[in-house]
Parts: structure tokens; sequence; C-alpha cells
């Protein structure tokens, strides 16, 4: 179906928008097929609302607007809801939140929300589902339907370990009548492991874990939902009945609510927080939108709820929405696009790798113009086509990629054809037999040589502040560079003048070349981009050795020897190190002073690194360290940097500006923390500072 507007007159688009979100709530909701992606259909229903808005005699009462979720499909039996279960307003950035929390206040007839309560949870991207308890015993679950009436779905839901068949007699006595509402998902982990078992039964792969729980549960036969690794959150109780009094049950606020819950054995999230004011909750929702893809289940916003009950019922709601909560979307994972071309690059060890070049998306936090298809079988799998609209997966820091076509139902464009020839030096791509990559065979290749010098000066390996991809085709266009050992011949003279860099860059460029040299023998290694070895390889090998000349005269077994390393690796090194062409540059590399050796991570007494065996977490930032370089200085002590504080954790090194969540987890586990400025004692002994 069309998805861009035909009409600029408001009466023509506002009746194309709800014939569209009509149809893509019956694919959603009834038939677990969507069409596009969640952040276009919301889009779709924003334009709507403002078209409404902006002209209120032509809102009606079935607009989607005014309603909620989909009609029952007819497969199951109806279930009508005690109360109605009700769809949520959506925020789309922290000053619509604030917004909204005036707009309560002044409903409620507050001065200020500072002194209001409220609920911070993650907003599961699963299936809203109701469950029922007859005096503690689970006798009914049905889907949300459209709101007044669901589907019967007991004996599939039945099946879901994660819910209770009878509550924990800890939450008696128990109500006569409980009805649970929450989220049925698909964790993480166990979607990706389903859909692999999938692809080795030569069955279709599910497109993403919310569509997935949808079908698994609305399977006919319980005993497919079964085997669905599905799971629950409750989040609120829909509707009580027969509360005793002093019962846990009989409660005054949201968390008392969900405290009853999991006493009874009901799945509560434990990322739910309880804070006072606006300010905490945004600072909450920036929390969780950064720790969105350690969860382990996927979001797709942050729920805010008004914690005291009687205020719940003091703000009402609208005809689909409760005035006392709000959805605040996160930046959306996956948007449609123009697919305008494949193109195919080059890399460093000449594999021709195919990227889509797109119009313009702000996706997953940031705007996307390009995004990997990884290799020719992926293009022909996900067959997109340039000239149709595709679908762009972006989570966090990952690289983006295309998940493919939106659903086509016209003349499709041509198929796009691999290349047989490089795009840099017109050398044949081959394909070995039995490989999935494509690869550029000419080892002067100026697209290899270019790649090779960029990955060297990147920051995982020697770190050269101002040697880019544009500034390294310069060099390499001049026929300044051939290899890496030549950028530290360069002077000041040779550079100034080319295309974009005058004195002060060319000065600025030595400067940071000559630096270069007083990086660690691991950041080399990982700069030579040597088969099999990462920075954790090289770390190890480096830590083993010492020196650049030590490590290159090592023998086979030497090099085998080193724990992590192993027979394949240890081939790879020397395979590398005994290469003529390769043994020339790693000369010149010594000649001019690079690398200084690895820098000491001194062994305790015992022989074993300061920070062996232990989890550092470091919020804040600390002088002398980018995050980068603080998490390798770690490493480099043998111990682990996480993002997260556990009951693992050893310390949290406290720099300036710390994360406020951290700090409180961290106080509230017991866990030591340690100033920025006994950082370096930590690293160096692996004791904790005497801050008594």
């Amino acid at each position: 179906m069309i998805f861009d507007g035909l009409s600029d007159v408001p009466e023509l688009r506002i009746g194309e928008l709800r014939d569209l979100i009509a149809h893509h709530n019956d694919r959603y909701h009834r038939r677990d097929e969507p069409e596009i992606p969640d952040a276009d259909f919301d889009a779709l229903v924003a334009e709507l609302r403002r078209l409404e808005n902006e002209h209120p005699d032509l809102v009606s009462a079935d607009s989607p607007t005014q309603s909620v979720g989909a009609s029952p499909t007819g497969l199951f039996e109806p279930v009508a809801h005690r109360v109605k279960m009700m769809s949520l307003d959506n925020a789309f950035d922290d000053e619509e939140v604030a917004a909204w929390a005036e707009r309560l206040a002044r409903a409620l007839g507050r001065n200020s929300v500072d002194d209001l309560l409220f609920s911070v949870e993650p907003k599961v991207d699963g299936v809203a589902v109701s469950v029922t308890y007859d005096h503690g015993v689970f006798v009914q679950a049905a889907t949300r339907g459209d709101g007044t009436t669901g589907e019967d779905i007991t004996a599939n839901v039945a099946t879901i370990a994660a819910i209770p068949k009878q509550l924990d007699s800890a939450c008696a006595p128990f109500p006569a009548v409980l009805e649970v509402r929450g989220e049925v998902y698909l964790p993480t982990l166990a979607f990706a492991e389903m859909n692999e078992r999938q692809r080795s039964a030569g069955a279709k792969a599910f497109v993403n874990p919310r569509n997935a729980a949808a079908g698994s549960l609305r399977q006919k036969d319980p005993a497919v939902t079964a085997i669905r690794p599905l799971s629950f959150w409750g989040y609120q109780v829909g509707y009580i009945e027969g509360v005793s009094a002093g019962s846990v049950f009989d409660a005054a606020t949201h968390a008392q609510t969900l405290t009853a819950l999991a006493l009874g054995g009901i799945p509560v999230s434990k990322e739910i927080g309880i804070v006072r004011g606006v300010a905490a909750v945004l600072a909450h929702i920036s929390e969780l939108e950064q720790r969105r893809h350690d969860l382990g289940y996927d979001i797709d916003g942050v729920v805010i709820k008004l914690d005291d009950l009687d205020l719940r019922d003091r703000a009402g709601q609208t005809s689909r929405a409760p005035r006392w909560a709000i959805a605040r979307k996160l930046p959306p994972e996956e948007r449609s696009t123009l697919l305008k071309s494949i193109e195919v690059s080059i890399g460093r060890t000449g594999r021709a790798t195919p990227y889509a070049v797109l119009d313009p998306i702000f996706v997953g936090g940031s705007t996307v113009e390009f995004a990997t298809l990884h290799n020719q079988d992926q293009v022909i799998a996900k067959d997109v086509r340039p000239g149709e609209q595709v679908i762009v997966h972006k989570a966090g820091d990952v690289i983006p990629e295309i998940v493919g076509p939106l659903t086509s139902t016209g003349k499709r464009p041509a198929s796009w054809m691999f290349p047989t020839e490089c795009p840099a030096c017109a050398g044949p791509l081959v394909r070995l037999d039995g490989e999935s990559d494509t690869y550029c065979v000419n080892l002067d290749c100026p697209a290899q040589r270019i790649q090779r010098l960029s990955h060297f000066a990147s920051r995982a390996a020697l770190d050269i502040e101002g040697l880019g991809e544009k500034n390294i085709e310069r060099l390499v266009a001049a026929e300044l560079v051939t290899d890496v050992a030549d950028l530290f011949d360069l002077s000041i003279d040779q550079i100034a003048g080319l295309e974009g860099l005058g004195d002060v860059s060319a000065t600025n460029l030595v400067t940071s070349i000559t630096q270069a040299k007083a990086q660690p023998l691991s950041r080399l290694l990982v700069g030579l981009g040597i088969r099999h070895v990462g920075p954790t390889t090289a770390r190890d090998l480096a830590r083993a050795f010492g020196t650049f000349e030590a490590l290159r005269e090592a023998s086979i077994e030497a090099l085998a020897a080193v724990e992590g390393v192993g027979p394949v690796i240890a081939e790879s090194l020397q395979r590398f190190f005994a290469n003529d062409s390769n043994a020339v540059v790693l000369d010149r590399l010594s000649m001019a002073g690079v690398p200084a050796a690895e820098e000491s991570s001194k062994l305790g007494d015992d022989g074993i690194l300061p920070l062996a065996g232990r989890s550092i977490v470091v919020t804040g930032a600390v002088e002398g360290y980018s995050r980068d370089g603080a998490k390798e200085a770690i490493e480099r002590a043998g111990g682990k940097a996480t993002g997260s504080v556990s009951a693992k954790t050893f310390c949290v090194v406290v720099g300036e500006a710390p994360g406020a969540s951290k700090l409180s987890k961290a106080e509230s586990l017991g866990i030591p923390m340690v100033p920025a400025n006994a950082f370096a004692q930590l690293l160096a002994t692996g004791d904790l500072p005497n801050t008594t």
C-alpha cells in the first residue's frame, strides 16, 4: 500500500491517512505482518493528529486517533475486558514529556510537578496481554484487541513458564479476582537462537522479536507456542476485586502494586524507577536509553506513570489513553527510505563489500546515508533493488544495515548485479569456490593501500589525529606514501600545499605522526592488520614478548604457547613476519623508532597482573584518559572494563560528572568507589586506595 501522501487538501489527506493507518494497524495487530517500521507508522499517526488538531471539525469518532489497537481477528473466542485496556499517548522528546507533566500538575491543582512521584519503566516491545487469577489461580489470558474486547489465548499463555499458574502464598490473602496486565516478549538472545534454529531447518526466519511473539501467541496449537521461548513482564493491575484489609494488594501507589505482584511470583522489571519531579524522570529516561541494548530485550520507549493511584483517578483519561501516563519514544532503530544505489568498497585485504547509498534518514539516534549489505549473497537474499523503498536498521553504535525492501506490489526495478571489475583499479573481482566474499586480487590496488593506511592510523591502532581517509587519499595521490613506514618519513614541507593542508595542518599532522611512535606495541600489532590478531590477542602478545624485535624473532612454538594465541594465530604471525615485503616495511618502522616497548603492566609478586579477574566500572571523565583509553588501561592491567554496575563489580572509578544511577547502584550494593586521582594507583597495584 502507498505510504507517501497524495493530497495537500486537509480533508483528502486526513482520509488518506486514516485509510493508511487502518491498513497498517490490521497488518500489525491482526496479521502480525507489518509492512513499515514502527517509526514510520508513528509518523503517519502524528501527521493525522496534527491535521485533526488544526481542523477539529474533521475529527470523527472512528478515527484511529480515537481508538485503541485493532478489532479481534476471530481466530479465538472473544473476551470482554472488565476495564478497558488503553493505549498510551506518545512524547518524542524531553520537552514534550515536561509539557505533559505540567499539564498533569495543573489538572491536579498543583503549582509544581516537583512533589509528584512518577514510575519510569522500559516500554518493552512485545504484546500486551491481560492475565486473570481467581483466588490466586491462573484462569484466563486475553489479548488487548480493540481495548474493549480481546481474544482468549489462555491455552497458549499457559505454556509460558514465566507466568505462575498459582500465585505465591507470600502475597496471600489472594484477591477474589486479580487481572494483571503486562507484556509477552522474546528476550534478545532467545530470539536470535530461535531464528538460528529456523534457518538451520530451512525455515523462514522471523523479522523481529515483537512479531515473533505475537505470532507465537496466535497459534491454534498451544504445543507450537510452548516451544517458543516467550517471557513476560507484569506492569500493572488492570482490575481487582475482593481485596482483604491489610492485603499487599490493598495498595495506594503503583510501587506498592508492583511489590505485591513480585511477591506473588509475577515477573516485574528490575529497571523500574520511582522518582520525584520531571528532572529525575528525564535523567532516568536518559539512563535507560544509554543501556537499551544491554537490557536483554527490545524496548522502543520509556513509560512514565503517576505513582499515586488516587491521583490517577483524579487525572482521568481520554477515549483511548490515560492522562496520568505517557510513552517517551526513543530514537527509532528502523526507518524506511529510498535506496538510491548500491556501490562496492574495497577494504585493506581486497575484500569487495557492497553498501547502500540512501536518501538520508534519522534512525538509531543519527542521520544515516550509507548502510552495509555485507556480500553478494546478502544482496540476493534480501532482494533489495536501487530505486525502491527499503527498511534501514541501526542500533546505537552498530553499523547501519538494510533489513529488506518494503512490501511491494507493483513492477519492481531490475535486480542489482555484482560487478566483475574493481571500482578502484579495474582489476578482476574474484570469488573463490565455497567463499561468500569477493576480492580484488590486485595487490597494487590504490583502494587497498588507502584502507591499510586508514586502519593503521585509526583510533583502535596508532590513533594518529588528523590522518583520516581524505588526507591519506591526498598523500597517496601525491605519491608521498605507499606503505605505513612512509608516514614516519613525511616532512612539513612535503605536506604543506597539498589540497586542504596548509602550514598549520601540516605541522599538526607531522606532530601527531611523531607522537604515534610512543604508542604501545599492542596498538602497532593491531594497526598492521595481521590476520586473526585483534586488540586482545595483541595485548597478550605484547605482554609475553615485551619488544617488537623479540616478537618478530619468536619461534612458532613460542608464539603458540602464549595464552589466547594457539597454532592458527601463531602460523598467521609467522607468515606475516616471514614475508619479504612485510619485513622491509617492519625494518623501516624499527629504524624510525616504532614502536616504543609495550607500556609496562607489572606483574605482582605472584606473577599475576594487578587487576586480573576483576571487573571495573569507570563513570565520568578521568583526567589524562579518553573513554577508550581508560578501558584499555584496565585491560592492560588484566582487568575487565564493564559499562554497568553489578554485584560482581570490584570497584567503580568516579570521575568528573559521573552517572548518578551508577553511583546509586554501587552504593546500594556496597561496591567500593575509587576517586579519579587514585586510578593510577589502582592500575599499578590492584589495591583499593585508603579513603578514610
